[in-house]
């Protein structure tokens, strides 16, 4: 705020203009200033009411905004714009909302729950018939997946439109270069060790994307062999851990972006990524670790002194038994979780003892997100 800004107290329910905006007295007494060129570029008329997309557009502007009068009127700050035949009216407590530098309130910004081995009886638990018809229990479903990072949705019919249904309750499939649904079952001559009966590691998937997806879908369509225990962890709980009793190592993962891989004969995909992603409040968001997929790391081979070590050491933490649950997927079954921080991996199976069939596909987070505000906030536009 300027100097002139200040110059002078604002008395309750009134305005005063300044060189570059308007003060105003806010209802709860407080004296706000507001900048002209914000003020006018959030007119209420700058924004199309069907389209929800502002219209008015400040860049063709030929003179800076300037107010010619303000007062408050019935509860709104009403300014008249020098040089233009329109009136501006806002009301105070909208004003009172942007008084302070801080983000729009967000309902999807939730606090995460950290879980661990232990959790697998209190995972949110979704009938699928139920997220078809009750936006509700939809709203429920993917608070869930923002809060703790996955869910089981129960009673899933067994055919591929089932997850074609599901996804579309939150958003729209994300396509990788896998395509947009794969079928984790043995193949004869796998591109992946999750199509063989092989153990597979600890990982977050496709990491070698630049943003790899948010959201993956793991349908059980069957599950009759012997062995393949599903393994699962959250990597927030692993994380928050380290930061605790690492600090330097933390600060190692969370800065330093490795390259990650996958090549075969008509793809080469290449990216960098922090093992240990941070949110903007600097809260762990999430993971991307894949020790099969980790290029070679080609940082100096300096700094991989204390960078293999803190690697190395935040490995051998995500195997202990405290954090990684262990259970058997059921037919029927799909497990939804975040893909960015729910680490998962499977023991090792007889694939001639039975069938095993998991058909699954990718969202987005950031649909995700926005399908749980349009469900639980009012719109602006409204």
């Amino acid at each position: 705020m300027t100097s002139a800004a200040l110059a002078t107290p604002v008395p309750a329910n009134s305005a005063r203009i300044t060189p570059t905006g308007v003060c105003v007295s806010l209802p709860d007494g407080r004296e706000a200033y507001f900048n002209a060129y914000w003020l006018r570029d959030n007119c209420p008329t700058s924004f199309d009411r069907q389209t929800r997309e502002r219209v008015f557009d400040i860049f063709h502007a030929s003179a800076a905004p300037r107010a010619a009068s303000a007062h408050v009127h019935d509860g709104a700050l009403e300014v008249v714009w020098a040089g233009e035949n329109h009136t501006s009216r806002y009301p105070l407590d909208w004003l009172a909302s942007y008084a302070a530098p801080k983000p729009r309130h967000d309902p999807a910004d939730l606090p995460r729950h950290a879980w661990y081995a232990d959790h697998f009886a209190d995972l949110g638990r979704f009938a699928f018939a139920d997220l078809m018809n009750d936006p509700a229990r939809v709203a429920a479903w993917l608070r869930a997946l923002i809060v703790e990072g996955m869910a089981i949705v129960t009673d899933m019919p067994d055919n591929d439109d089932a997850l074609v249904q599901l996804v579309a309750k939150m958003g729209h499939v994300r396509p990788t270069f896998f395509g947009q649904y794969f079928d984790v079952l043995t193949h004869a001559v796998p591109t992946n060790l999750a199509y063989t009966a092989k153990a597979l590691e600890l990982h977050t998937d496709t990491p070698a994307e630049d943003l790899a997806p948010g959201i993956q879908f793991l349908h059980c369509r069957a599950n009759t062999t012997t062995g393949g225990e599903s393994l699962f962890l959250d990597g927030v709980a692993v994380a928050n851990d380290f930061r605790v009793s690492n600090p330097e190592q933390f600060r190692l993962l969370s800065e330093t972006a490795i390259p990650f891989y996958c090549e075969h004969d008509d793809y080469d995909m290449r990216s960098r990524q922090t093992v240990i992603e941070l949110d903007a409040h600097g809260e762990v968001a999430g993971l991307t670790i894949s020790q099969h997929m980790a290029d070679v790391f080609d940082l100096p081979q300096q700094f991989l002194d204390a960078y293999y070590p803190a690697f190395c050491a935040f490995g051998r933490l995500l195997q202990d038994p405290k954090y990684v649950m262990r259970f058997r997927m059921n037919a029927g079954e799909c497990l939804v979780f975040d893909n960015h921080r729910v680490v998962h991996g499977r023991a090792a199976y007889d694939a001639a003892s039975g069938a095993r069939h998991l058909h699954g596909c990718y969202a987005d987070r950031g649909e995700m997100r926005s399908r749980y505000r349009a469900l639980v906030s009012e719109s602006r536009f409204k």
